[in-house]
């Protein structure tokens, strides 16, 4: 009798059921950010569909400690990009985690910060610029002039305006901090209506800055400073109008110019100039001389004639000289003040004359 052995089943492979429901899936929103319906990376925002039947939890192994730290090292760094991306204007300290759990600074995002300083602005040029600006009055036989000026050196060499002190027989300066010197002429120019005087004994005087008028622009922001009407220390602001206008000033100090007052020419009653064929503040006589000046809207009025015309960086880039005040050409002797119209010698060409200046000119 033959043996007949049984054949041994086969062993199959078990197969765990198929869930009832999709498992969680993670929803992509924007770049670099990952949401998780329940249980996945960070635990939060998610939920599981209310007609779904809790899944039975299954246990994971657990990841190691360096991917977890590079996925949240990517997860941060989006952050901080976006929250660079919001912030704008300021610069922001990424910091990155490292593979122990603490933090480290990795770098600041480039942007462009508010500055704390004044530079740039109408104050902080007029704190910078005002103690460099003077007070000039000129007294002759014929009358009192009064003006403003502009200081070069800290031992007291002051600029301005020829017909500020044209024909003085004594000059009175008063200086920001309101003391008072007396001055000599030490060179004039009728010509460009400069003028250079030197204070007796003086020192620690705040020179001003003398800028480059060929880089001026029509349109730059421009800071005036004088003594309009005795005021001293006047700061008005504007922008520069035109460039290269001829202007014509008398070149001396007015005497016999018929402004109804009887003396001499004095610079509250307006700065007498030409401008295209036309007299604007009275008579400018028969002696006078035409340069191509800067105009600006900054408020002029009499008294301002010598000042300065300063950019935004407080730097020196005109003489204040002329202004057209429309109530002084009837030859009331009455002005109505600044109506926009003012007038700057460049400082390109002070900075051109001051050696002769120093060594006389045509005095």
């Amino acid at each position: 009798m033959t043996d007949h052995t049984q054949p041994q089943p086969q062993q199959q492979p078990y197969y765990p059921p198929r869930p009832p429901y999709d498992p969680a899936r993670p929803i992509i929103t924007e770049p670099g950010t990952t949401i998780w319906p329940s249980g996945g990376h960070g635990g939060h925002g998610g939920h599981v569909p209310p007609s779904a039947p809790p899944a039975a939890p299954a246990p994971a192994p657990a990841p190691a400690p360096h991917r977890r730290a590079r996925r949240g090292v990517g997860l941060l760094a989006a952050v901080a990009i976006a929250a660079a991306a919001v912030g704008g204007g300021t610069a922001t300290l990424v910091e990155r985690w490292t593979a122990d759990g603490t933090t480290a600074a990795s770098g600041a995002v480039s942007g462009t910060n508010v500055s704390a300083s004044s530079k740039g602005t109408v104050a902080g040029v007029a704190q910078a610029v005002s103690p460099s600006i003077v007070e000039i009055s000129a007294s002759s036989a014929s009358g009192r002039s009064t003006g403003s000026g502009v200081i070069l050196t800290s031992d007291g060499e002051i600029v301005t305006n020829n017909h500020v002190v044209s024909g003085a027989s004594t000059i009175t300066v008063r200086t920001s901090d309101g003391k008072s010197h007396q001055a000599k002429i030490v060179g004039t120019d009728p010509d460009k209506d400069l003028a250079l005087i030197k204070l007796e004994g003086a020192s620690g005087l705040k020179a001003a800055t003398l800028g480059d008028s060929s880089k001026v622009r029509v349109g730059d922001a421009v800071v005036a400073i004088g003594s309009p009407e005795g005021l001293t220390g006047t700061v008005t602001s504007g922008i520069v109008s035109a460039l290269d206008r001829e202007v014509t000033v008398a070149k001396d100090d007015g005497q016999g110019q018929g402004q109804g007052q009887g003396q001499g020419y004095d610079p509250r009653e307006g700065w007498p100039f030409e401008f295209g064929g036309q007299r604007f503040n009275g008579d400018t006589g028969s002696s006078k001389t035409t340069y191509k000046a800067i105009q600006t809207d900054a408020s002029l009025n009499p008294g301002n004639s010598g000042g300065a015309l300063i950019n935004m960086n407080g730097e020196i880039i005109g003489i204040n000289s002329a202004m057209y005040a429309p109530g002084s050409s009837n030859g009331s002797g009455s002005t109505a003040g600044s109506v926009g119209l003012g007038f700057a010698i460049p400082v390109n060409t002070l900075k051109a004359d001051l050696d002769g200046l120093r060594s006389g000119g045509d005095r």
